[in-house]
């Protein structure tokens, strides 16, 4: 009995030594635990290791918390990236530019000026060679009115001098050439403010003629005279002419209004952009028509329609004709008929570097009693250019 008591009492002490010896483990783990420090934070000193992060702002993301992690977590929203701003172009001023040009008229009109002074400095001008004369004079396109009275006035200069002398000749026909070319025009653009409303130009011509293009290269023009301009696509009929127009305005920071709707009423359009222009107080407003056949009655009409709407709101201050120099005597046709239209007020000559018949300058404006007041001379941005007679006729005969 005894012997048994002695082992009930080693056991229950054995079993308390062993319970006391693993409470004594587990209190020395858990005072390792407390004196463990969490793990640095990349990229903040040792003094900031203990510190909490201030609190952000909205974008701060709360993280579940976890022995050694951090409380937050910062979350750096992605930045959009920044469209670059277009960059506009500056054109060079239109002044003295058909002066810059003059070697391309000069190549394109040389048959006008070396031919003609090839045959007036012979040594002898007889019938036979002033017949040469008009009919080198006529297949420029300056008409058979202008021809004889520019023959007639160097024939009585050559018998008054009696001399053919090549220089005294070449200034001759200078002299009678620019008396045809009239420099005494007025060959100014409507460009201004008037009162309180902007200058409206409507530009018309048939396709073909480069009268969309002519619009943007005229943008460019008074955009480089410090001009407000703004643009009205009333080429309702072509699908590309309004995206063509816009183009390029956009690249000199000039505005198009144009319709949404495919075969709009261009009259609607071309009232829309005057009233902008108005709202907006711009310097002009450059109204693109459609091309027009000359001989297409309902379609010259519909242009007298589009000049009536514009008037309810505003004057219309100038009627640019486009016409293609190529075209020569049919171009004269097209100027008759839409100056009864809409009172063509200045005429705009495309591709007078690609033709030889320069002579078209005299005609056109014999025939409407309107100026030639813009020239293109070539496909470049800036080859559109104020027509200056002395430059001109310089070109042809120097």
């Amino acid at each position: 009995m005894d012997t048994v008591l002695i082992y009930v009492i080693i056991g229950v002490a054995i079993v308390l030594g062993a319970v006391g010896y693993g409470v004594s483990l587990l209190r020395g783990r858990g005072r390792t635990l407390e004196r463990q420090a969490p793990p640095a934070r990349p990229g903040l000193p040792a003094e900031d290791l203990d510190r909490r992060p201030p609190a952000g702002p909205t974008d701060t993301v709360e993280a579940p918390e976890a022995p050694g992690a951090p409380a937050e977590v910062q979350v750096e929203e992605p930045t959009a990236p920044t469209a670059p701003e277009p960059t506009l172009e500056r054109p060079e001023s239109a002044r003295g530019r058909l002066q810059r040009l003059r070697a391309r008229l000069a190549r394109s009109n040389s048959s006008i000026g070396q031919g003609l002074l090839a045959l007036l400095s012979r040594g002898k001008l007889d019938e036979e060679a002033w017949e040469e004369v008009e009919d080198t004079l006529i297949s420029s396109d300056l008409g058979v009115e202008a021809t004889m009275e520019l023959v007639d006035s160097l024939r009585t200069r050559v018998k008054v001098d009696g001399t053919t002398d090549e220089a005294t000749v070449r200034g001759w026909l200078r002299e009678d050439l620019l008396a045809l070319v009239q420099p005494d025009m007025d060959r100014r653009i409507a460009s201004s403010r008037v009162g309180d409303r902007p200058a409206v130009i409507l530009v018309v011509g048939v396709n073909g003629t480069g009268k969309t293009t002519t619009v943007g290269k005229l943008a460019r023009v008074l955009v480089a005279e410090d001009r407000e301009v703004l643009l009205g696509a009333a080429d309702t009929f072509r699908a590309a002419a309004a995206d063509q127009l816009e183009t390029w305005g956009a690249r000199v920071g000039v505005a198009t209004v144009r319709s949404d709707k495919d075969n709009a009423d261009p009259a609607a359009v071309a009232f829309d952009a005057v009233k902008a222009g108005i709202e907006e107080e711009v310097d002009v407003v450059i109204i693109d028509t459609a091309g027009r056949l000359h001989n297409k009655v309902g379609l010259m009409d519909e242009l007298g329609k589009v000049k009536r709407v514009i008037e309810k709101q505003s004057e219309i201050d100038e009627v640019l004709l486009v016409l293609d120099a190529t075209t020569g005597q049919n171009g004269l046709q097209q100027t008759k008929v839409f100056s009864e239209a809409v009172d063509v007020t200045g005429i705009v000559l495309t591709k007078l570097d690609g033709t030889a018949k320069g002579g078209i300058v005299v005609a056109v404006q014999r025939q409407l009693g309107v100026p030639v007041k813009l020239v293109g001379l070539g496909e470049g941005p800036d080859d559109l250019a104020p027509f200056d007679p002395e430059a001109f006729v310089d070109a042809i005969v120097m």
